[in-house]
């Protein structure tokens, strides 16, 4: 491994972890202003835990901190940062880029997602990941799944991607955008899980630092419109009939991470800490 290597590595895992911090200051905070429904509940704050991953023949091969906050705001938060390294399965290195040949990797990521307790504050998610096997690449984007369509939500979270993305090439965004529509799918209900954003994989332009500056701009994006989305909307009142609505949209995001998503499939056949996995389920979920 050369210095450059290392130096890649290390400020990849730098960044997300400066994000992991950001974040999860802006949503205690959120928490400490909340004066709607649920006020009389204590003001949430996130805990901390060490995840371990274990190889195939049981040795350490990394891991990371799983952060998870349940409070008035955020019914279930969890920003987790890990840094993970070994070898794929023979079968599962088949699928991803330079680990047929040999098998090893390291890869460095941030995942946030986010349930809400009011049902008009959006539920989110949010990753993005540096993978190296005999190659290296970058992976991620944010999305945002409303219980309840607002225009208004949408449109300022899609503006906040496309300034993070028109630095990068004017077609940067529309490419990334139709990426998600098309990857944040259920066929099997013939219907997107929300209403969008950016999404991007296996990212390798030849230019290192343009690629890392993308995946940087995209986390600030995020960091900086979710907020203003959930404080707009947090204080707005709901009733039992938006909850149970909530609850049902909820199982199609359950059924999204399970059927579909390739993050957590990564995390299944690597090895990584089940709970850090599946910190993204709902903590309450309803299929009537």
């Amino acid at each position: 491994m050369t210095d450059t290597d290392q130096d890649r590595k290390q400020r990849a895992r730098d960044c997300f972890e400066s994000l992991r911090d950001r974040l999860c200051a802006t949503f205690e905070q959120i928490e400490l202003e909340h004066t709607g429904q649920l006020r009389d509940r204590a003001a949430g704050k996130f805990v901390r835990t060490l995840t371990t991953r274990h190889d195939e023949d049981g040795g350490e091969a990394g891991g990371g901190v799983m952060s998870v906050m349940k409070g008035r705001v955020f019914e279930k938060v969890g920003v987790n940062v890990s840094t993970v390294d070994g070898k794929l399965s023979a079968d599962f290195a088949k699928t991803v880029p330079g680990a047929e040949q040999d098998p090893r990797f390291w890869a460095t990521s941030i995942s946030v997602i986010a349930h809400m307790q009011n049902p008009h504050v959006p539920a989110v998610h949010m990753n993005t990941r540096y993978m190296v096997t005999t190659e290296s690449w970058f992976g991620g984007g944010a999305d945002l799944t409303p219980m309840f369509p607002n225009e208004e939500d949408a449109s300022n979270f899609h503006a906040a991607m496309q300034r993070a993305c028109d630095p990068h090439g004017p077609e940067t965004y529309a490419k990334y955008k139709k990426w998600c529509d098309e990857y944040f799918y259920l066929p099997h209900r013939k219907e997107p899980r929300g209403a969008g954003g950016v999404f991007f994989d296996r990212l390798d332009s030849g230019d290192w630092e343009k690629d890392f500056a993308l995946v940087r701009d995209v986390g600030l994006a995020f960091a900086d419109v979710y907020p203003q989305i959930v404080r707009r909307r947090m204080g707005q009142p709901w009733t039992d009939a938006d909850r149970h609505h909530q609850l049902v949209r909820r199982g199609r995001y359950v059924e999204f991470n399970l059927m579909w998503d390739r993050g957590t499939l990564f995390g299944l056949k690597t090895g990584h800490n089940i709970d850090a996995i599946l910190v993204s389920m709902p903590p309450e979920v309803r299929w009537p």
